[in-house]
Formats: C-alpha cells, sequence, structure tokens
C-alpha cells in the first residue's frame, strides 16, 4: 500500500473509533438513570408566604409512575407525571426545611432532596432613640440580665470572679440587696418569675433560683438546653432563653427545661448572638451581642419586624483600649410595665438610659 494512502486510512479508522465512542455516549446519556432537583437549588432562601417552584430531572431509563412530594416529614402533593409545580411555605415556621421527592416506578421508589431556607417576608422597620432619661449605673458591673419591677432594677451582673445578682435603686444607683456567686460561676441572664429569681451560668450548665425578697438560695437546677447560658426573660406563661445563637428556647417556668423554640430571621438570614431578653407589649425584645442594634421580634414566627439602632449612647471614646471596646458593649433591656418605661444598658457603662424609640 503507499505509504499516503496507508496515513489516511489510518486517520479514517480513527475517526469512525471516535464518532463510535461519541455515538456510545449520547446513547448513555439519552438513557441515564441520574435523578435530582433542578429546583429548588439546595439552601435557596424564600420569603415566608410565597410559594417556590420545584422541578426534578427523572431521567429516561426508568417509567415514573408517581411522584410523592414532602416537606420535612410532611406530605404536600402527590402527582402522576413529571411536570414541574408550586409548593407554599404559608404556616412553616422560619429557617431550614427539607424537601422530598419520593418516585416510584415499575415496583422500585428513590428519595431526591433539597432544602430551603425560610426568611422574614419583610425588611424590618428601623428605629433610632431618644434619650429620655440618664440614670446612674455600677461600672464594676458587666451586665448580663436587667429587669425592672416594683420600683426597682433586678440585675445579673458576670465575669469570673465577679459575678453576683443585685437589687438597685434606679434613682441613686445604689445596690440595695446583692449575693455573689463563687469564683468557679460566671453569672447570666436571670429574670422574675413570681417570689422567685432565676440565674444562669455562662458555661457551668446550673442556674440558680433565689427568693426573691431575700435573695437567699433556694435551689439548683441542670441547664443543658442551649450550647451556653446568655439571656433570660418570662413573658408571663413560660422562660425566654438564648444561648448566643438565632434560636430562643421556651422553658417550663417550673422546671425550667426546654418545651420549645423559634429560630429567628429577618429578610436576609438568621440573626446569631442573640442576647439579653425582654418582653414588651406581646413582642420579644432582643440584644444582639456586640453590636448596639435591638430586635423586636414576633415570637410566634420568629420574625424580625423591627431594629432599633442604639449607637452614640456612650461616647465613642469613652472606652480606652480595644478589649474594652470589643467587651463593654450594649447589652441589658428594662421595662417597666406600669410606668410604659424602656431603659437599656451596657457592660461596664456609667449610665442605664430611659430611652424612647423613633421610627426612621
Amino acid at each position: 500500500m503507499h505509504f499516503g494512502l496507508k496515513i489516511n486510512y489510518i486517520k479514517n479508522f480513527a475517526f469512525i473509533g471516535i464518532a463510535l465512542v461519541l455515538l456510545n455516549s449520547c446513547k448513555e446519556s439519552a438513557t441515564t438513570t441520574y435523578r435530582s432537583f433542578v429546583s429548588p437549588l439546595t439552601g435557596v432562601n424564600v420569603p415566608s408566604g410565597n410559594e417556590f417552584d420545584v422541578k426534578v430531572q427523572f431521567g429516561t431509563e426508568q417509567k415514573v409512575d408517581s411522584v410523592v412530594y414532602l416537606i420535612d416529614t410532611i406530605k404536600v402533593a402527590s402527582k402522576t407525571d413529571t411536570l414541574a409545580l408550586k409548593l407554599k411555605t404559608a404556616g412553616l415556621k422560619l429557617g431550614n426545611h427539607l424537601l422530598t421527592a419520593k418516585v416510584f416506578g415499575e415496583g422500585k421508589s428513590e428519595d431526591l432532596t433539597s432544602n430551603i431556607n425560610v426568611l422574614a417576608a419583610q425588611a424590618p422597620a428601623e428605629y433610632t432613640y431618644k434619650v429620655i432619661k440618664t440614670l446612674p449605673h455600677d461600672t464594676a458591673s458587666y451586665v448580663e440580665g436587667l429587669e425592672y419591677h416594683d420600683g426597682f432594677f433586678y440585675e445579673s451582673a458576670g465575669d469570673y470572679g465577679h459575678s453576683s445578682l443585685r437589687k438597685v435603686d434606679p434613682a441613686t444607683g445604689k445596690i440595695l440587696q446583692q449575693t455573689d456567686l463563687d469564683k468557679q460561676y460566671f453569672g447570666e441572664g436571670m429574670t422574675v418569675i413570681g417570689n422567685k429569681i432565676i440565674q444562669l451560668t455562662y458555661r457551668e450548665k446550673v442556674g440558680f433560683v433565689y427568693d426573691k425578697a431575700t435573695f437567699k438560695k433556694l435551689s439548683e437546677f441542670s441547664y443543658t438546653t442551649g450550647r451556653e447560658g446568655w439571656g433570660l426573660a418570662f413573658d408571663g406563661e413560660k422562660v425566654l432563653n438564648t444561648d448566643g445563637s438565632n434560636t430562643i428556647f421556651f422553658l417550663n417556668k417550673d422546671t425550667y427545661q426546654k418545651i420549645g423554640s423559634i429560630d429567628v430571621f429577618d429578610n436576609k438570614g438568621p440573626i446569631q448572638n442573640l442576647n439579653e431578653l425582654e418582653v414588651i407589649d406581646g413582642k420579644i425584645y432582643a440584644n444582639v451581642y456586640t453590636t448596639n442594634e435591638i430586635m423586636i421580634i414576633n415570637p410566634q414566627t420568629g420574625a424580625v419586624e423591627s431594629k432599633i439602632d442604639l449607637s452614640g449612647l456612650l461616647p465613642a471614646d469613652y472606652f480606652k483600649t480595644d478589649d474594652e471596646k470589643n467587651n463593654n458593649v450594649l447589652n441589658g433591656i428594662a421595662y417597666d410595665k406600669v410606668g410604659k418605661r424602656l431603659f437599656v444598658a451596657g457592660k461596664k457603662w456609667p449610665h442605664i438610659f430611659q430611652i424612647e424609640l423613633v421610627k426612621r
């Protein structure tokens, strides 16, 4: 065979081989059994109350007889075709939800999964403040909990070796009663429940119960609900508790054990570092640790309805070192239900401020 003809023969043979490989590849692609969600993509954000599109790539090799759709473990739709559909978020808690498509065909079934994040439907209203009155405060107190009852502030001060429970005269800042915690404990959130006061500790997994009148410690309880003990409040029926995440736990008012929870989101995502709490006119007010913001939260859904920017309460140069600036942050919300007065404080701040909210 002529050398040139031999080369052309080899080239043609190679071309035919490549073509056969590509043809087989196309056949395999056309008969693929690969199945997955096309929509929603994993982790997509959906405003509460909105519908979202659901579409599955089913493949062609196996016949599909029916598809059952579940959100978490609840069946929400069933179809005998493979067409796309819309599902509703109405009634879903804020946060992450697992979406499952159970595909049935030829006597077999297969589960496909994705997930969505349900966020608050609207952006929060924004508030700033007006200072009504400036009250004295002990700068040795690393405020972890603050409440107003019967004309007095009740305060939990933190930090190892400096933790205490206090009853304070608002007008003078004078400490009227105080009980100190052992040096092994870091005092955290506190709340008044009838004639008792309960107080959490930071990482020691224990809480204390005191007589409100005498500050005598009545008992201790094991705290295992959150990863750490942070804030406490009482809404008249149950105890509210934070652990530095975006979750507010609900505790039984007698046993202090978990009975429920909500996850807190605005229209953009979760609000982490929730700290000191207060319940005011049916809404939850929560400090966001290391910020100058207080969130106003719907207690049923966890949606942030409003944000309060409290920047500027103290002069920017009040705390001189970076360590002080980073640690001595806004924390402490108290409400006078009778006088309708709102108070805010900070860790080692020289003042407690009575403020009035101003809408932006």
